[in-house]
């Protein structure tokens, strides 16, 4: 594989890591912006953006995008986060020409106030859907009160209130300061040909202007408390947690990412044997969550009324155990093997490359090859991970629970 890169006149960085032994291609565009960046009036406007580029540009019509990806057999889609938009495509690499052009014409789209008008009620109607997700919803309320006062806090897909309220003339006065071509890269992955590529990228986003673009990043020890709302219509308990970590430029990152799989991956973790496997809870999990300057651990557990206490008070001696007397070199081992075969495995498609490129580039403005991140992971030491406890005790949490009004 060949790593190429070139930096536009404007700002946009085009990346591309060549391999001629794929028999498929990718292309995405990272845009360095979310939730975190919107002002509170606007909450929402960057996942509500994602869904105005399918809409159309000044050229082509809802319909006409859609049918441009689908007689390519794209893959294609987007995701809004906290921090990043994403929108991306798997081709094949007689089809990626076209479909690279077609994503460069779509990163200008019209923001036409009849679309915007009609998109909005779509937004409210995905806001409420997930509302109906306690899965979702206690996750969501849980980061807010954790990262109270830092704008990580923010909803990804904002409010009723916000978007009711939001006009066109907002969203494309955001759309212009954060959409500038400094603030994105457009990233390649698979059997194409750089050049090609490169100048393609070239012609199509050079005349693109650049911006004074900025980024509030402050790192955060999160604020502590325990929350919890009766919702009707729930039988079950939903309960997260949500403490201090690493941020995503951290050379602990990786130590923070097996501590996690240890914790409360899908099975063999401490999580599964204690809850899951006891039948004391449906699920519990634990993740690993690196930001931009700052970082989370989140725990989430489904449980009856009846067994909320006791599994609360398992997940609370798991987590003084762990700082007590730390992770074990048997549970290291494991941890390293899992960790290892899901991301060689994700790396072994263009399309999953796609997103480790994008995301490297974004948060550390590097290159790392598979071979590199495959190195730190296996390098990980019991000493390390059980200072990072110390560092970072998993015990000092924010909490909110949902559940049914009986088991308050």
């Amino acid at each position: 594989m060949e790593f190429k890169s070139h930096k536009l006149t404007n700002g946009l960085t085009v990346i591309g890591e060549v391999n001629k032994n794929a028999k498929s291609t990718a292309v995405g565009f990272f845009v360095k912006t979310g939730s975190r960046d919107e002002d509170l009036k606007i909450n929402g406007v960057s996942h509500f953006l994602e869904h105005m580029v399918f809409k159309g540009t000044e050229r082509l019509s809802p319909f006409a995008v859609n049918e441009a990806f689908d007689k390519t057999g794209a893959q294609y889609n987007a995701f809004t986060s906290e921090e990043g938009t994403v929108f991306y495509a798997a081709v094949l690499p007689e089809y990626l020409a076209e479909i690279t052009r077609l994503w460069i014409e779509m990163m200008r789209p019209a923001l036409r106030t009849e679309d915007f008008n009609i998109e909005k009620q779509v937004i409210k109607e995905e806001i409420a859907m997930y509302k109906d997700q306690p899965s979702f919803d206690v996750m969501d309320r849980c980061r807010a009160i954790y990262f109270a006062g830092h704008p990580c806090g923010h909803s990804v897909l904002g409010s009723e209130e916000s978007i009711d309220a939001m006009t066109a003339e907002q969203m494309r006065g955001y759309f212009s300061q954060r959409y500038a071509p400094n603030n994105m890269v457009a990233v390649f992955a698979g059997n194409f040909e750089w050049e090609q590529i490169r100048d393609m990228v070239e012609a199509g986003c050079g005349d693109w202007k650049n911006q004074d673009v900025k980024r509030t990043i402050t790192d955060t020890r999160g604020a502590r408390g325990k929350q919890r709302l009766d919702k009707a219509n729930l039988t079950r308990e939903h309960i997260c947690l949500m403490s201090p970590a690493v941020s995503a430029q951290s050379d602990k990152r990786f130590a923070a990412a097996l501590l996690s799989m240890i914790v409360g991956d899908d099975v063999g973790s401490r999580f599964f044997w204690e809850l899951v496997d006891k039948a004391i809870v449906e699920t519990a999990s634990f993740d690993f969550a690196p930001m931009d300057g700052t970082g989370a651990y989140c725990t989430y557990v489904r449980c009856s009324g009846e067994n909320t206490a006791k599994a609360m008070k398992i997940v609370a001696s798991i987590f003084v155990d762990l700082t007590k007397t730390g992770v074990t070199e048997d549970e290291l081992t494991k941890a390293k093997n899992k960790v290892l075969s899901a991301f060689v495995i994700k790396n072994e498609i263009p399309m999953g490359r796609l997103v480790d490129l994008g995301f490297n580039w974004t948060y550390l403005g590097q290159y790392r090859p598979v071979e590199d991140d495959v190195k730190a992971v296996k390098a990980v030491t019991v000493a390390e991970i059980n200072a990072l406890l110390k560092e970072y005790p998993l015990g000092e949490f924010a909490q909110f629970s949902l559940g049914p009004a009986q088991n308050g």
